[in-house]
């Protein structure tokens, strides 16, 4: 049984100004909620249905029409849980890592913090005004991977300026990133998805590459897609 109030907490959890309040985020089904468990991510409360496979943890079971009145999605998936925002810290650069300059679509970035998994990149700065990673979409777009990714905000600008690799960001006066040298470590600054990289974060850029278009036909690509291709070409030629 889920009590009003518990559906209305959970609910308000949509908005970030009650995610920082609380600093709890939502994780829905089976698969993204396993991952945090495994990951050792702390839970504050889970509702799932008896058809959970739980593997010990406790829960509140629900029935599946309670536990569609509290979900974000369209078909929820026999479990939701709460958990605890980690606590972030600011390492110092010394691996491959990305750096999202104000990216504003919840979708880019969780399938952002997916591809970095993919390609073993384990840490994301993000500015301050890049959408929220705890957000449910957010969350959820990342099909686990937000598990294990390192989602850290910070001043970018002063990251960048005070960073001892070099910082590669995508730009059409850039060098095609396939004959371009590159290094092991590094910094790949993403921009935002109408404007590109802001004036100021593009002066600390040393590092200028193009991918090259093939084609005569759209003028851009999608974050997201960029920085697939970007992180591809940096694994093939410095795999883990």
């Amino acid at each position: 049984m889920i009590s009003k109030n518990q559906i209305k907490f959970v609910r308000q959890l949509e908005q970030k100004k009650y995610r920082k309040k609380e600093g709890l985020f939502v994780a829905e089904g089976p698969k993204v909620v396993g991952d945090l468990l495994r990951a050792g991510f702390k839970a504050h409360t889970i509702f799932a249905t008896s058809e959970w496979e739980s593997q010990g943890q406790t829960f509140q079971e629900v029935s599946d029409e309670e536990l569609r009145r509290v979900s974000f999605l369209q078909h929820p998936q026999r479990v939701l849980a709460l958990f605890f925002i980690p606590t972030e810290s600011v390492p110092s650069v010394s691996s491959l890592s990305l750096a999202l300059d104000d990216v504003q679509d919840p979708g880019n970035l969780g399938t952002i913090i997916r591809i970095a998994d993919w390609f073993g990149i384990d840490t994301i700065y993000c500015s301050e005004n890049t959408a929220d990673a705890w957000s449910p979409k957010v969350v959820q777009a990342t099909m686990g991977s937000i598990a294990r990714v390192n989602i850290i905000y910070t001043d970018l600008q002063e990251l960048i300026s005070k960073a001892q690799v070099p910082v590669y960001g995508t730009l059409l006066d850039g060098q095609d990133i396939y004959t371009q040298e590159l290094s092991k470590e590094g910094i790949i600054v993403m921009g935002n998805e109408g404007n590109g990289i802001s004036a100021p974060i593009r002066k600390l850029i040393n590092r200028r590459l193009l991918i090259p278009q093939f084609h005569e036909g759209p003028e851009s690509l999608n974050v997201a897609i960029a920085t697939a291709i970007t992180c591809s070409e940096f694994r093939r030629r410095y795999p883990l």
